[in-house]
């Protein structure tokens, strides 16, 4: 679904929410930093959502106001 950026990859398990699991199926994905989360459009999170059938998860937790937080913007 994206293409994961070069370099280090972010502890994405430091948002509520996120367990190791879910974390290697977000990779697989290619979501690999806060700064993608952060750049989330509404179509994003709909495909997420979609693909990992996580019926509103990523809003219900907030997850882009989290990231925003834990990339310190």
């Amino acid at each position: 679904l994206f293409t994961a950026p070069e370099g280090a990859q972010d502890d994405l398990k430091k948002i509520s929410g996120v367990g190791p699991v879910l974390e290697k199926k977000l990779n697989a994905l290619g979501i690999t930093t806060y700064a993608q989360i952060v750049a989330f459009s509404a179509e994003d999170i709909a495909r997420v959502d979609e693909v990992l059938n996580f019926k509103g998860r990523i809003e219900r937790d907030n997850w882009v106001d989290q990231a925003k937080e834990l990339a310190g913007n």
